[in-house]
């Protein structure tokens, strides 16, 4: 496959999970990328595994100075920038909204929600300077349903959307797109490193087929809607759920 052959990409958040997956898909087309994340060491093993067309980065996304480094850095390494992938993301301590302590609150919104625009910030003069392109942010399916205890990534995945749809307003006159994917439970190290067994089966039971996703699934389809294949989808929040959001 080559649809990438030529494209710069960014992804966020890729040294593991959703995000690794994005990675090795989109280099696999063809792409050349960065792997930004602020685990360093992972982020260079991924970069390292992938070959020549991929470079690490170390950020923290919610810092708007390292996230124009990092695009700054794409365009320096590669000479242009095509293709992002907003996907960097934390959980956060689960409490009620009335005892969520302001700490936890303010750094769940500043990486799952302020670092979207600043990443779209700076990726999209770039990328107009490119001739175009095309970004997904990675939401989630707790963007359309509530979650108890998750107040601040529920409201910062819900936000994430109308971001999403208003930048494709905003810029799809001069040809970049922007979509967003909403992945159910994914199988990833973290998941399967922070719950046990009996809870990891019970999310599985939520969603209609009866198991986690892959991010291997998340991440065909966020190489679709970065495709030309997607050229007339933009603005728009696909999930990748299993059937989660069909209940």
């Amino acid at each position: 496959m080559t649809d990438f052959e030529g494209r710069v990409a960014i992804v966020t958040g890729a040294a593991s999970g959703i995000g690794a997956a994005v990675a090795r898909d989109l280099a696999a087309r063809g792409a050349k990328l960065v792997i930004a994340d602020f685990d360093a060491a992972h982020a260079g093993t991924i970069a390292k595994d992938i070959g020549d067309a991929a470079r690490p980065f170390q950020l923290d996304v919610a810092d708007p100075a390292a996230v124009e480094a990092m695009v700054a850095f794409a365009v320096s390494e590669f000479g242009g920038l095509h293709l992002a992938v907003n996907n960097a993301g934390i959980g956060g301590a689960p409490a009620p909204v009335a005892d969520i302590r302001l700490e936890d609150w303010r750094r769940v919104i500043d990486v799952d929600l302020n670092s979207v625009f600043f990443c779209m910030k700076y990726q999209i003069p770039a990328m107009l300077k490119s001739g175009g392109g095309s970004i997904v942010n990675m939401a989630s399916i707790l963007g359309a349903v509530g979650w108890g205890g998750s107040a601040a990534y529920v409201t910062s995945k819900h936000a994430l959307l109308g971001l999403t749809k208003t930048a494709a307003i905003d810029y799809a006159a001069q040809g970049i797109r922007v979509n967003a994917v909403g992945p159910g439970f994914i199988s990833t190290p973290a998941l399967q490193e922070n719950m046990t067994d009996a809870a990891i089966a019970g999310l599985a039971e939520k969603h209609l087929l009866n198991r986690l996703g892959t991010p291997e699934e998340v991440a065909a389809l966020t190489s679709f809607l970065l495709s030309d294949r997607a050229s007339f989808m933009t603005g728009t929040y696909y999930p990748v759920d299993g059937g989660y959001l069909a209940r």
